[in-house]
């Protein structure tokens, strides 16, 4: 049984820097995606980057490159997000996924964590 259990989350100051971490289990393929969302209060679920386990090739939001950062530790089966410059609007609930497609939306994840909190304040 797949398992992606976030950590990390917290209160930071804006300008300040967070790591987010996702401890992964139970896959069987190394053909999957795997990365993050986020959710602010009122608002949809949204793709903030994910990291191909197979190619190591990565993807960000628009909104947080050049301020966010992927990484992934196979021999842990862990995926990072270092959170650097943080703003207010960063604010949300982040939510570890996983999928087998090719696409990054929240409609086509196979898997969740329950998400960690991150509140940035101004």
């Amino acid at each position: 049984q797949v398992q992606l259990v976030e950590s990390g989350g917290g209160l930071v100051q804006s300008g300040g820097s967070l790591r987010l971490s996702c401890a992964a289990s139970g896959f069987t393929s190394d053909y999957y995606s795997i990365g993050w969302f986020r959710q602010a209060p009122g608002k949809e679920r949204d793709g903030v980057s994910c990291v191909s386990s197979s190619s190591g090739a990565t993807w960000y939001a628009d909104s947080v490159k050049g301020r966010f950062t992927i990484s992934r530790d196979s021999a842990k089966n862990t995926v990072y997000l270092q959170m650097d410059s943080l703003k207010p609007e960063d604010t949300a609930v982040y939510y570890c996924a996983a999928t087998r497609s090719r696409v990054w939306v929240a409609s086509g994840m196979d898997y969740w964590g329950k998400g960690t909190l991150v509140t940035v304040s101004s």
